[in-house]
Order: structure tokens, then C-alpha cells, then sequence
């Protein structure tokens, strides 16, 4: 079923079954490039979420028993599901995103990639025999930890909840996760492909709801054995308290605000291309998104120059509009947080280079924004923008940019650009982040680990530690009988 928008209608889904939950009460679905409804989300009770409890604690006795090559082939065929899938998913997403039709269906794509990955390494989740006493078998073994509550932004909406489902799901947990109620149908298309492959009932149960609301109930419920979270620092500081009430692990994943190093030796124009293809990407919105950009005195002119150019180049409109590169920001709150974000660098002294407002249009885009001579104590140079704002700040000598790079709480991706690997090797060890990019600002890989040190988490998602979290390492010692 799907609205009048070509949007499919948005249900819960508990315990193997689609539902509307238990009062029926719901939150609209808007179009950010329109601003229009197009639907609606329902939001859970109590009695909903204890619902999906129960079943993920049936569930997690059934899964978990579930011999790794039944799981590793269930799983596998979810991948396949979400690949045949990715246009139609990209599809949806678009529509209650934003991001263009490109970016969304190559999200999807690599989504599959992921779960095919952890899907895997679940069969590489070894213990070990270590040597002990005669009559005596010491052994290290891991096991799933239980239940597992997941909560999840907007921003990436197939990607996002598959990194917390899929690691999960691999490491034998049943999990709880709730979408975002700005961007559900993604995560319910998702959700369908799992239930489609045959996953068991209770294994994977999708709610929605009020935030707050929803998390406390979950994180505190006996039933849930590790809180697991991608948002801002402040929500993650809140659930990892709650979560330590109870001495329950967590997960975090938290917002950064990348510094981008451009050494005296790097390519000025190679490097803004590189950079600005970032910065714009998703319109910003991406954790790790490049937003700090530390450049050599020598060079700032020429890196200043091209970005600009990038740009002025960017094509922004409606995600589903045949050449558009970026699509508009998700909600009202960005929009204002660029426009403040934006008026203290200028009433500061910043200047604006190009961009810098809101565009004349229904929708909530924001131009792509250039700005330099920005001081120090700009709000923008502490606070994560998490939109298409880029300043730039010029730098003396590194010692001066490693201090300025580092000078923040968080520390979840930072990027350099240098032609040295003398220069490189020091950017390596002495930047304080848990993502690092050398002449380029890639994203994550479902291959390789992500995440931050400070402020911005703890834990990794993605390669072979990305299982590490949702397994219980047990050390038994077993004395044979006689």
C-alpha cells in the first residue's frame, strides 16, 4: 500500500508481524524538498515496546541456537533481497531524506556489501584452547551477549540501522531498534528484506516513538543487554548514562567535526576538489564529514579558489530531479542551524564567499557555503555544522594546525593532504581521531573499523571488531574426570 507520493504506508514491525501499535497514534512524514506530507508514523506505547521485549527474548533463544551456517545463509539472502531492492529503497528514501537518487541507491548497494561482510565474520568468531594443567582444558569463548536495544539517526537511513541489525544479527543477538520517525519507510524496507529471507519471528523487531520515551524504556528493561547508538554527543551522553544505571555496555557512535589538514606540500586544487566532493555529500549531514579546513598560508589561496569553484558547481534540488548533486537538508532545525551557525562567523568578521543563506524555494535547502576569516571563537569552528558549511582557516606552520585540529572535544574522522610520507606518518600518529583519511576523505568501510575517541564514543562498528561489542567473551576452565 502507498499514498497518493508514491510512499508506502509505515507500520511497526513486533514479533514476525506488521502492526500499527497499540493506540494508534502517529507523527507526520514530510518531504523535505516540498515540505508536503506524505505520510504518517505510528509511535509506540509501553505495551508495545515491552512486546517487542518478549519476542526479542524469544527470539534471541531461538537465534542463537540457530547452527552459524543456517544464520550466514539467512543472512546472505537478506543481502541479495537488499540488493534487488536498492532502486526501490533508494526510491523511498529520496522522498523522506532528500539525499539524491544516486547517493540513496548507492547506499542501499553498499548496505548489502555490509551485511554480506559481517554475515561472514560471524563464522570467524573464534575462542581458544590455551595450554594448562594435565586433565585440566582451559578455554576462551565467545558468545552472543543477548538482546540488544539499537537506536539510530536520519541521515543515513538503510545504512544506518543495517551497521546495528547486521552486526547483531551475525554475532547470533535478536535486537530492538528504533528508526527514525523522520525517515521509517527505509528502515521498514530494510527490516522487510530480513523478514523476507526468512529470518525467525522476534529475532528483529522495528519500533518507533517518542525519544525519549522510547529509550528509557528499553535501555532500563532487564531483558536488553547492550545499548547500542549512532547520533549526537549530547542523546549519547544521556543513553550511556541511563545505560550505566543499570551497568549496562553500550555502544556509541557519536558526531565529530573533522579537521582537514592541507600541508605545504599537498596540491591545493586536487585537494579542495577532493574536499568539497565531501563536504557536499548527504548536504553535509554525515558525522564524519569534512568541516574544518586547516590550510598552509602558501596555499590557502589557491585551495580557497577552487573550492569555491566546487561549489558554485554543486547542483541542489530535489533528490529525484535528473542532475542534482545535492538534495535539500532533512528538516526545519538544520536550515536554522546553518542560519546561525552562518550569522555569528559574519557578525564575528567572517566573510561569506558564496552560499550563505537559504534558498528562495519551498523545501529546506541551504546553499553550498564558503566562508573564511573566521575567528577562532566562532561558534562554527566548535560546533559540529552537520550541513554544507565549509571554513576555511589558514595555518602557519603543522605544530599550529595539530593544535587547532585536536583543540576539541570530539574525535571521530580527520583528514590530511601532503605529499611527504614523513609528513603523513605524523598526521597518522598525532591526530587525535578514530578515522583517518592521507590525500583523500573516504568514508567509512565495511572491511575496516569506524569510530571515535573523546567525546565522540566508544566501541567500533565495521570489520572484524565490529561484532566485538554484541559478544560476551567467557573464559572456562574444565576439569576432566578422572
Amino acid at each position: 500500500m502507498t499514498t497518493d507520493h508514491g510512499y508506502p504506508a509505515v507500520r511497526m514491525y513486533i514479533a514476525g508481524e506488521w502492526c500499527q501499535g497499540g493506540t494508534g497514534t502517529a507523527a507526520p512524514i514530510v518531504n523535505p524538498a516540498t515540505e508536503e506530507v506524505i505520510g504518517e508514523v505510528p509511535l509506540a506505547t509501553a505495551a508495545d515496546l515491552d512486546r517487542a521485549l518478549t519476542a526479542a527474548e524469544e527470539g534471541f533463544r531461538v537465534w542463537r541456537e540457530t547452527p552459524v551456517a543456517r544464520r550466514t545463509a539467512i543472512l546472505h539472502a537478506a543481502a541479495g533481497l537488499i540488493a534487488e531492492r536498492a532502486a526501490e529503497i533508494g526510491r523511498v528514501m529520496t522522498l523522506e531524506q532528500g539525499k539524491p537518487l544516486a547517493e540513496s541507491t548507492g547506499e542501499a548497494r553498499r548496505t548489502a556489501g555490509t551485511l554480506r561482510w559481517h554475515a561472514d565474520d560471524a563464522r570467524r568468531a573464534y575462542g581458544r584452547i590455551i595450554p594448562s594443567a594435565p586433565g585440566t582444558v582451559l578455554s576462551v569463548r565467545r558468545e552472543p551477549i543477548g538482546p540488544v536495544a539499537a537506536f539510530v539517526p536520519w541521515n543515513f537511513p538503510v545504512g544506518g540501522p543495517n551497521r546495528k541489525i547486521s552486526s547483531a544479527l551475525s554475532a547470533g543477538c535478536s535486537i530492538v531498534i528504533k528508526g527514525s520517525e523522520e525517515t521509517p519507510a527505509t528502515a521498514a524496507a530494510l527490516v522487510q528484506c530480513y523478514a523476507d529471507a526468512g529470518l525467525p519471528a522476534g529475532v528483529l523487531n522495528l519500533v518507533f516513538g517518542e525519544p525519549a520515551e522510547v529509550s528509557a524504556h528499553l535501555i532500563a528493561s532487564p531483558v536488553t543487554r547492550l545499548v547500542a547508538f549512532t547520533g549526537s554527543v549530547p542523546v549519547g551522553k544521556l543513553l550511556a548514562a541511563e545505560a550505566g544505571k543499570v551497568m549496562k555496555p553500550s555502544l556509541m557512535e557519536l558526531g565529530g567535526h573533522a579537521p582537514v589538514i592541507v600541508c605545504t606540500d599537498a596540491d591545493p586544487v586536487q585537494a579542495a576538489r577532493k574536499a568539497a566532493q565531501a563536504k557536499f555529500a548527504n548536504a553535509g549531514q554525515v558525522c564524519t564529514s569534512p568541516s574544518r579546513f586547516l590550510v598552509h598560508e602558501s596555499l590557502v589561496e589557491d585551495f580557497t579558489a577552487e573550492f569555491v569553484k566546487a561549489a558554485e558547481a554543486v547542483v541542489v534540488g530535489d533528490g529525484r530531479a535528473e542532475g542534482t548533486t545535492m538534495g535539500p537538508l532533512a528538516n526545519e532545525r538544520r536550515l536554522k542551524a546553518m542560519e546561525r551557525l552562518t550569522a555569528d562567523a559574519v557578525a564575528r568578521g567572517g566573510k561569506v564567499l558564496t552560499g550563505g543563506e537559504r534558498l528562495d524555494r519551498a523545501g529546506y535547502f541551504f546553499a553550498p557555503t564558503v566562508l573564511t576569516d573566521i575567528p577562532a571563537d566562532a561558534e562554527l569552528l566548535h560546533e559540529e555544522p552537520f550541513g554544507p558549511l565549509a571554513p576555511i582557516v589558514p595555518f602557519a606552520d603543522l605544530d599550529e594546525a595539530l593544535a587547532v585540529a585536536n583543540g576539541l572535544p570530539f574525535g571521530l574522522a580527520a583528514y590530511g593532504f601532503t605529499r611527504s610520507a614523513a609528513t603523513a606518518e605524523r598526521l597518522c600518529g598525532e591526530l587525535e581521531a578514530g578515522i583517518l583519511s592521507i590525500n583523500h576523505c573516504g568514508g567509512s568501510v565495511h572491511e575496516a573499523p569506524s569510530g571515535g575517541v573523546k567525546e565522540s564514543g566508544y566501541g567500533r562498528e565495521g570489520g572484524p571488531e565490529a561484532l566485538d561489542a554484541y559478544l560476551v567473551t567467557k573464559r572456562v576452565s574444565h576439569l576432566l574426570a578422572p
